[in-house]
């Protein structure tokens, strides 16, 4: 027999690929996050209790796969899903593993108490959303 098992198909790879970026909890909570809409770092921040560079760091890897994408606006950089599409099979898969559609679906809930990003709080100051807050070191949250 002359196959050769170490070639896969693209179709395969492109699902592994797939797969594998969303596969981290904390990439798949962004994703969930950011839903079918948008949402910039500091909401992603307050919304996941995650430290900006963290959520930076897997934002990057979503980039790359070409799961999210990027614009500015002003100050603020906001992420949505280059095929908001794949939230509704992530959501059904939740379901038949019995995790009910609208926990998963939380966490795209906007406006998040306490959130300082234009889009939960809107008449908050703009130089204080998406920016470094007074307690913490001088580095922005935009990526």
């Amino acid at each position: 027999m002359d196959a050769n098992i170490s070639l896969e198909p693209v179709a395969i790879s492109t699902l592994s690929v797939f797969f594998d970026a969303i596969g981290q909890p904390t990439r798949l909570k962004i994703l969930l996050a950011i839903g079918k809409g948008e949402a910039c770092v500091c909401h992603l921040e307050s919304r996941l209790g995650i430290r900006q560079a963290v959520i930076s760091q897997h934002l990057m890897v979503l980039r790359d796969v070409q799961l999210v994408e990027a614009e500015r606006s002003g100050r603020n950089i906001f992420y949505h899903l280059t095929h908001p599409e794949i939230i509704e099979p992530i959501i059904r898969l939740g379901e038949i593993l019995g995790i009910p559609a609208e926990e998963l679906l939380s966490l795209s809930q906007k406006p998040f108490p306490g959130c300082p990003c234009p889009q939960c709080n809107p008449s908050e100051n703009p130089l204080l959303s998406c920016a470094r807050k007074p307690s913490e070191p001088n580095h922005t949250h935009s990526s």
